[in-house]
């Protein structure tokens, strides 16, 4: 009975421990997924679904990219919180801005807007800070229809082929006519032209020239 007695003593104690060490195990491991955050699946390559919706917008080259209307800018004036302000860029290229009123944004850089904004505002302060940074591409935007996995408007903020809209609209849906693919583009006369697009012979190599340049407000129909 005595010895009963103390193999139990001996199995709660054994227990008991094993609860601390595990307890401390789950909470070390806890710790270290919080500071160090999955990253991409080593198979595919894509990005954790966390940061499958992170915004390209406000990753334009601020030396290149070109503003243009209905664009929305971010001005910040440091250390002046009544003059810093979110805004859109009119249809006829302007914005408004305390204190200096408007400024034509249409057809400049966003450095080269940081320093259209600067310079009035010496009138009022002694060596302003201006900061522009491009929120959301509504300018530059191109449509992609039909039979691809999601279909919609893409902006347009680097150099982007019909290929690269096939892989951002996230490929083709089963019945897809891929051989039969074309751009829609509209001159600046307003006529409409069709560029036709093979997907088939493209990525073997052959006719590279249908694989064309977007260029704004182009629309790639996937029949």
């Amino acid at each position: 009975m005595q010895l009963h007695k103390k193999v139990s003593g001996h199995t709660t104690i054994f227990i008991l421990a094993m609860f601390v060490v595990t307890g401390a195990y789950v909470s070390a491991a806890q710790s270290q997924a919080a500071m160090n955050p999955p990253s991409a699946n080593p198979a595919t390559g894509a990005p954790p679904a966390s940061d499958a919706k992170t915004s390209k917008a406000g990753e334009v080259n601020p030396g290149t990219y070109v503003i243009g209307p209905e664009d929305n800018l971010s001005i910040n004036v440091w250390k002046e919180q009544e003059l810093s302000k979110t805004v859109p860029v009119r249809p006829d290229g302007m914005i408004s801005l305390p204190l200096i009123g408007e400024v034509k944004a249409s057809g400049l850089t966003p450095l080269q807007l940081q320093d259209a904004i600067t310079e009035p505002l010496k009138k009022y302060m002694s060596e302003p800070q201006v900061t522009v940074i491009v929120t959301e591409v509504r300018s530059k935007t191109f449509n992609i229809v039909g039979q691809v996995s999601k279909p919609g408007y893409y902006p347009l903020d680097r150099q982007l082929t019909v290929l690269d809209a096939v892989a951002l609209a996230g490929g083709f849906r089963d019945f897809a006519k891929v051989k039969k693919i074309y751009v829609l583009r509209t001159d600046a006369g307003g006529k409409q032209e069709r560029l036709p697009f093979n997907y088939k012979e493209v990525i073997k190599g052959q006719n590279m020239q249908q694989n064309v340049e977007l260029q704004p407000h182009d629309t790639v129909v996937v029949p």
